[in-house]
């Protein structure tokens, strides 16, 4: 059978429903990526094109790494797989130890889950919920998000997001609330720092604990800083807030770091960055740069130990829970070689020395056509766009493809366009990156 890739040839398309793609419009004109090398693509037509959002905010090393492609081949030859359940290998632990050593203290225990992190964001919800019913508090049920917040897109995940676009195709989801958004008045343009207004936002929380009773909520789940949502960043206080209510209140507090973990702030956490420890961690993305799927939860001692307390008997499942692919060997490996890279190139350094240049040239922007808003946070940037008369999703895509014709990968959701620069990007290639955004806008409709 040939399957010779063909970008003119419909009916090769036609077998691949595409994940959050517009289909019909992606077939009928494919862009399609061959090749990749540091912080560029190379697509069918062998154009070199800049990854201005390192992958899907995971590629933040570079591509086609050489060090990670090593230790992937070297485990593939090894030991390429090897089952999840009732039996280990040495670089799951290995890495899980690895992860410890970076986290905020007192979260010590790492459950891999299946490569995604809308797996990981589903397993941090499972084991809150489980964790209640151990206790002896089985009515703890309902899960709290935040309006505008993205948690990947399992039926969890979706429930506590605040993205009304994920939510609506599907129906009732699971038992969940939701804070009040974060998203700023269009005009802010909050530069790098946490905005100084708007902390009184995590009051929320209480009001949802006077509707549904603290002894009814399992957890509160929320983002450091939103990045699929449109790099909404948490006011000054308002993550610390929504700690000191939780403690109060017996409620778990859960980061998803799926974006913000292993770099993307200028630390190895967004709980680092901020300031302030969560219950349980939800990372993926960047623990691997992208090469293999890995994900996890990262929970404090206390978790851990409720749930070997209530185990019962040792040959016993103390959580019935996990994936095939947990802690895959090979996503192990690819794992344990990005941490590596990251502290011996001093990464986090890194970031903090390209975030202004970021900032500086993404805020140029304010005054380019149609931009109601800018926001940064270390190395990422969200640009809001105001929406096309009657057709709100048009504009953000027409920038996107735009971009690409020129040469630059650049994210579009909602009303924004986001930008993820990898972390070996030059000013040179932010400031490229940013000028073509801006020429870009003021030739758009």
């Amino acid at each position: 059978m040939n399957t010779t890739p063909s970008a003119t040839d419909a009916a090769w398309l036609e077998a691949h429903w595409m994940p959050f793609t517009a289909n019909r419009q992606f077939k009928a004109a494919p862009r399609l990526l061959t090749g990749a090398a540091g912080a560029y693509y190379t697509d069918a037509e062998g154009r070199k094109v800049f990854d201005g959002l390192s992958g899907l905010w995971c590629t933040g090393l570079g591509h086609a790494r050489r060090e990670i492609v090593e230790a992937v081949s070297r485990q593939m030859a090894t030991l390429d797989y090897a089952p999840a359940f009732q039996f280990g290998h040495p670089l799951s632990f290995e890495l899980a130890n690895r992860i410890v050593e970076r986290m905020p203290a007192g979260l010590d225990h790492v459950m891999f889950a299946g490569g995604s992190g809308s797996d990981a964001v589903d397993t941090s919800l499972k084991i809150a919920r489980a964790y209640w019913r151990v206790q002896g508090q089985a009515g703890k049920t309902r899960l709290i998000g935040r309006l505008q917040a993205y948690h990947g897109v399992n039926f969890g995940g979706i429930s506590v997001g605040g993205l009304v676009a994920n939510r609506k195709p599907y129906g009732q989801g699971i038992e969940a609330a939701h804070l009040a958004g974060m998203q700023p008045p269009a005009g802010s343009f909050f530069r790098g720092e946490p905005p100084d207004h708007g902390v009184q936002l995590a009051e929320s929380l209480l009001t949802l604990i006077g509707l549904y009773d603290a002894s009814t909520i399992a957890a509160v789940i929320v983002e450091p800083f939103s990045g699929s949502g449109g790099v909404i960043i948490p006011p000054r206080g308002y993550l610390q807030r929504l700690r000191q209510i939780c403690s109060e209140h017996g409620i778990l507090l859960i980061f998803d770091e799926v974006i913000t973990g292993f770099g993307r702030c200028g630390a190895w956490t967004g709980a680092e960055a901020f300031g302030v420890a969560p219950d349980l961690l939800v990372f993926a993305k960047q623990s691997t740069n992208g090469v293999q799927p890995l994900s996890g939860v990262v929970v404090r001692k206390e978790i851990y130990d409720t749930f070997m307390a209530a185990g019962g008997q040792e040959y016993l499942l103390e959580l019935p829970h996990g994936y095939t692919y947990s802690a895959h060997p090979v996503a192990c490996a690819a794992g344990i070689a990005t941490l590596d890279l990251i502290a011996r190139e001093h990464v986090l350094a890194r970031v903090q020395e390209l975030a202004p240049r970021l900032e500086e040239a993404v805020h140029g922007l304010r005054g380019a056509r149609h931009v109601a808003d800018i926001r940064n946070y270390g190395l990422a940037a969200g640009i809001t766009l105001a929406s096309a008369p009657g057709e709100p999703a048009r504009r953000p895509f027409e920038v996107a493809m735009a971009m690409f014709r020129k040469g630059f990968y650049v994210r579009y959701g909602g009303p924004t366009i986001q930008l993820a620069p990898p972390f070996i990007s030059t000013a040179a290639e932010i400031g490229r990156l940013v000028d073509a955004l801006g020429e870009t806008l003021n030739h758009t409709d």
